[in-house]
């Protein structure tokens, strides 16, 4: 089976977004981050700002913003718009719906926003998972000049918020390796070995 998606989670310092934008290049694929922001954005009409925040849970209060959106527009998953706003679909479903339509599109490197839980049994997508230990994590920070008070904080609260997005976009409880295809710990392996190991898979699979 030839992939045409690869899938990326990481977790914070772990190199994800570096090694998806390696495996794009290496096949011409598209990156697809932030992209999944700007479209879902463009759906309801509000900024990508917004919406990444709403994501990341620092925006509580955009979700009725959103839904309302939807409502307004009369809702792109043709919900009717007499039903109170509680019971519209909301920012998850438009986020979702985009990392499907850009999967659905093949050739891609789609990074984050739980494209890889979003995808789970869906043809010709690997899922991939980078990581590695939180100590690990906490040096890289340092080395970029935050102290080890605030790195520590930063991993805590970004792993915290992975696992709430985790739940609250998908329904899932816990973040598990058989969630992925294959999972990299980058502690002792680079980015270019990381990269590589990806692309043997996909090589393989066009045999």
């Amino acid at each position: 089976m030839a992939y045409t998606v690869i899938a990326i989670a990481r977790t914070l310092s772990a190199g994800g977004e570096a090694i998806g934008r390696m495996v794009a290049g290496d096949f011409g694929m598209r990156y697809v981050d932030n992209e999944i922001i700007d479209q879902a954005a463009t759906l309801v009409g509000v900024t990508e700002k917004d919406l990444a925040q709403a994501e990341s849970g620092k925006s509580k209060g955009l979700i009725e913003r959103i839904i309302e959106s939807f409502a307004s527009a009369g809702s792109a998953a043709d919900v009717p718009v007499t039903q109170p706003v509680s019971a519209l679909p909301g920012y998850e479903k438009v986020i979702v719906d985009v990392i499907r339509r850009t999967a659905s599109e093949g050739n891609a490197v789609i990074v984050a926003h739980g494209a890889a839980i979003a995808l789970a049994g869906v043809e010709g997508v690997l899922r991939v998972l980078v990581t590695a230990s939180p100590q690990t994590r906490m040096e890289r920070l340092m080395a970029l000049g935050r102290g080890k008070t605030t790195a520590q904080r930063l991993i805590e609260e970004s792993d915290a918020s992975r696992a709430e997005f985790l739940l609250r976009f998908y329904q899932h409880e816990a973040e598990v390796p058989t969630d992925y295809d294959l999972v990299i710990n980058t502690d002792h392996i680079s980015a270019d070995e990381a990269a590589a190991l990806i692309r043997g898979l996909v090589e393989r699979a066009k045999k």
